[in-house]
């Protein structure tokens, strides 16, 4: 039997949501700015690599590129997630943008391979890896910031709050490709209409460091400079040394989050179009559809955390994984359902992105909490979101059920976590503690 004791709990105040409201808009900018480079994949390839070299090497290598941000986004988390720990999550969370939107902005301005040559695809390539260890600060440097903000009952409504604003960077990359596409002709975004998003990007993120200077620094990490000797002095090290339990769950928890999120956001919309033959169009109306409903999906998440605890949380969605995409899948192949009725019920269903944060906070202590989330964070997301697509669109001939059976898997992770890791011992989560009592 388990008892549930709650605190008394203070509502948001406008200063709370201001907070809030800065960090998850500062969120969407940065993944805007590093998620739209995939839009214009192909384009940059014409323009960054040599034209006599075939389409499909200059595409490879173009990717290529776009990859290296998420195989150097370990690295860069561990850096900016030492200093996090050490100097404070406001300086962090400000640099993150910066280093986000600069590399976007440079990109905007800088000469093609017809002016430079091979400096361009090296100048391309360095830009990237600096936008791949800013996105690799900022996502958990951004769940500690928002999380110690939060009063005490409102984290989970607070972070799922966080994860909608970031998902809705790659919804605001799409609506700018589109809108591109239907303004400018072919020849002209080859031309110079290409740099537009790229310039948009570094603007709208340097406007986003001058809103989060208005951002104050988190009473917990207050509380922590006053007691500056309790501190390790490198953080990751106190993690592997004495957290090493919290690592295997955390690590999880986030190839479960990054399945849903690679699954509705980057699979499902090729396969509309290779497998179901839908056209382009089609397709981004109901992948932009679902994006928006994930975004939903977070919010209502992290109200459910709020109102029965993070890891009872992990359990509900990790059971509506699977389900909510079998019903997308089953609308796609046998028309049981209208597809973008399917698609929204999908996005709602993928809530696990939006619970998730609130476990990943709790399972470190505070002095050592961003390290110890940008470490798992990020390497298992660096390698699950880079062979996860590859290995679900090589088994996709083989049945349209493979994303079904795949969700089911992974489902299965977060059901499994939860039980071992959370509910079969007692936890702390947002002040709320699950003291299991004898019968």
């Amino acid at each position: 039997m388990t008892a549930i004791i709650r605190p008394r709990l203070q509502p948001l105040s406008r200063v709370d949501y201001t907070t809030l409201g800065l960090a998850a808009l500062g969120g969407a900018l940065e993944i805007y700015d590093f998620i739209i480079f995939v839009f214009f994949a192909l384009t940059l390839s014409q323009l960054f690599f040599p034209p006599d070299m075939p389409e499909w090497l200059r595409l490879l290598q173009s990717f290529g590129i776009f990859v290296t941000g998420y195989l150097v986004r370990p690295l860069g988390g561990i850096l900016m997630a030492h200093f996090a720990d050490r100097l404070g999550r406001k300086r962090v969370f400000s640099l993150s943008i910066l280093l986000m939107a600069l590399p976007c902005l440079l990109i905007g301005v800088m000469p093609t391979y017809a002016q430079i040559g091979y400096w361009a695809p090296l100048i391309l390539l360095a830009l990237r890896i600096l936008q791949g260890a800013a996105v690799g600060g900022e996502v958990p440097s951004a769940w500690v910031f928002v999380a110690e903000h939060a009063p005490r009952g409102h984290r989970g409504y607070a972070l799922g709050v966080l994860q909608a604003g970031l998902t809705f960077g790659y919804l605001l990359g799409a609506l700018t490709a589109t809108w591109l596409a239907q303004v400018f002709s072919p020849a002209e975004i080859l031309d110079y209409a290409w740099r537009i998003p790229f310039l948009l990007g570094g603007v709208f993120g340097v406007v986003g460091v001058w809103l989060r200077r208005w951002l104050s620094e988190t009473p917990v990490f207050m509380a922590l400079q006053a007691q500056r000797e309790a501190q390790p002095e490198f953080p990751l090290r106190a993690v592997l040394r004495e957290h090493r339990q919290a690592l295997l769950p955390a690590a999880l928890l986030t190839c479960v989050l990054t399945s849903a999120v690679v699954v509705l956001v980057v699979i499902t919309p090729t396969v509309m179009q290779q497998r179901f033959g839908m056209t382009a169009s089609h397709t981004f109306a109901l992948s932009a559809l679902g994006i928006v409903f994930l975004n939903i999906g977070c919010v209502l998440a992290g109200l459910v955390v709020d109102r029965f605890g993070a890891w009872r949380g992990v359990v509900l969605y990790s059971l509506l994984l699977p389900l909510g995409i079998a019903l997308l899948y089953a609308s796609l192949i046998g028309g049981w359902l209208s597809p973008g009725l399917a698609y929204a019920i999908a996005g709602l269903s993928c809530g696990i992105v939006g619970v998730v944060p609130s476990v990943m906070v709790g399972l470190f202590p505070a002095h050592i909490r961003v390290s110890g989330i940008s470490f798992t964070y990020n390497i298992a997301y660096a390698l699950w979101a880079s062979t996860t697509p590859l290995i679900l669109i090589a088994l996709m001939p083989w049945s349209p059920w493979v994303c079904v059976g795949y969700c089911a898997i992974m489902g299965g992770v977060g059901v499994l976590t939860a039980t071992f890791f959370g509910l079969q011992r007692g936890v702390e989560v947002d002040g709320v503690m699950a003291v299991r009592a004898a019968r």
